[in-house]
């Protein structure tokens, strides 16, 4: 486990938060495919945090993508690095995400966040200011559309709906198991739409969230849970 230090320079205020993001979103590579689904590594990135102290916890599990056995995992943990302010939840979280990914032993491969990429009110949620900051290919997989909308998609696994904000296309409604209430996908950095769709739909072979969800969730909370224990 990682002890997570907040970098010096870390923004302290909504205000200078906000024209981080400005300034980093400039920096977003939409044009590229990315990696094709079911090859080489993928990695999930995910959360936990204990209020009471004030600490998160990250964990970064990386998959083999035709497999998806687990091939490296690492963790996290430390102070939260930022208030909890709506629109800016990447700069609580990013600090130990970015030293569980450090620690891992091997390359990442594409990066799946447990939230948005464009879907985010100003267009950079955690899955684009990751991606920017790492150069790595990420996509965002939530579990519910935040304040956008979206048509409910066809019952069948693979259907999907644009999800919008007024007329923008800022991910996709997808439905990963037959009749069960769909994620919301969005892109982060250096992938496409259809493609991110497509990786996620390689990771939900059994359940409605992505396996690298799944695990990397189980080891944040674990790694959570060990901090503290006597």
């Amino acid at each position: 486990m990682t002890t997570v230090r907040i970098p010096e320079d870390w923004p302290a205020t909504e205000e200078q938060a906000r024209a981080v993001q400005d300034e980093l979103r400039t920096r977003l590579i939409l044009d590229e495919p990315g990696p094709p689904p079911g090859t080489g590594r993928v990695t999930g990135v995910d959360v936990a945090y204990d209020d009471e102290r004030d600490v998160v916890a990250a964990a970064a599990v990386v998959l083999d993508a035709s497999s998806l056995d687990v091939v490296a995992e690492a963790t996290a943990v430390g102070r939260v690095s930022f208030p909890y302010v709506p629109g800016l939840l990447a700069f609580r979280e990013l600090p130990a995400v970015l030293a569980a990914l450090d620690a891992l032993p091997c390359p990442p491969g594409l990066v799946v966040c447990d939230g948005y990429g464009l879907a985010h009110p100003r267009r950079f949620g955690l899955a684009g200011h990751l991606g920017v900051l790492t150069g790595l290919p990420t996509i965002g997989v939530a579990k519910n559309p935040f304040t956008f909308t979206y048509d409910d998609p066809g019952t069948p696994r693979g259907s999907s709906s644009p999800l919008l904000a007024g007329t923008e296309e800022v991910g996709r409604a997808l439905r990963t198991r037959d009749a069960v209430k769909p994620v919301f996908v969005s892109v982060g950095h250096r992938v496409t739409l259809p493609n991110a769709c497509a990786h996620t739909l390689a990771l939900t072979p059994r359940y409605r969230l992505p396996e690298t969800t799944r695990r990397a969730d189980a080891l944040c909370r674990k790694a959570l849970r060990e901090a503290y224990s006597v």
